[in-house]
């Protein structure tokens, strides 16, 4: 892929590209796998999908099948990754709260994180957000965030449509960057 900055701009396209895609399936999906696999190599493998692919992209995500339902971070601990897989993105919708919010919500210590996701979700300042992290084998990571517009005011024209805002920044999520790149460990 060349230079470490022509690497950043890779894996950040592949965050922004797998949060569109996505996001084209609308909101209340469930967390969702990448493998991010060199395009040239998912040629040689599967010439039929020359017409669908961008040859001049380096890595193409490909979805992988559903995780299984339950802690997110056990079911990364069970994956792992073949050599010709260069990376890998998953998606997901979380909930964001204001810094002065978090202080309200049970201590992380408790031994009971579905009361603590429970609380976050019925806050009145939460914002529903969509998380991509990416990352590759040998090298930087990406991540992208979609936050869920809040709908209209009442009294406001019918067709309003709240406008979701996208942040981007390698290290919005450095727990999750950490748990992606273990899945590229031998």
């Amino acid at each position: 892929m060349g230079s470490p900055d022509n690497s950043a701009q890779v894996v950040a396209a592949l965050a922004r590209e797998v949060e569109e895609f996505v996001a084209a399936g609308g909101w209340d999906q469930p967390p969702q796998l990448f493998a991010l696999v060199p395009t040239a190599a998912l040629l040689r493998e599967q010439p039929e999908l020359a017409d669908r692919l961008d040859a001049a992209n380096p890595l193409t995500p490909v979805a992988q099948e559903e995780l299984p339902e339950g802690d997110l971070a056990e079911a990364l601990g069970h994956i792992g990754w073949p050599e010709v897989v260069a990376g890998c993105a998953l998606a997901q919708e979380i909930i964001v709260l204001p810094t002065a919010a978090e202080a309200e919500l049970p201590g992380e210590d408790t031994a009971d994180s579905g009361r603590l996701r429970q609380a976050a979700a019925d806050h009145p300042d939460r914002t529903e957000a969509r998380l991509v992290a990416a990352v590759l084998r040998e090298g930087p990571a990406a991540c992208v965030l979609r936050l869920r517009g809040r709908p209209a005011p009442a009294g406001s024209p019918a067709d309003t449509q709240p406008a979701d805002e996208i942040v981007e920044h390698p290290e919005l999520a450095p727990n999750l960057i950490d748990a992606l790149r273990t899945t590229l460990n031998p």
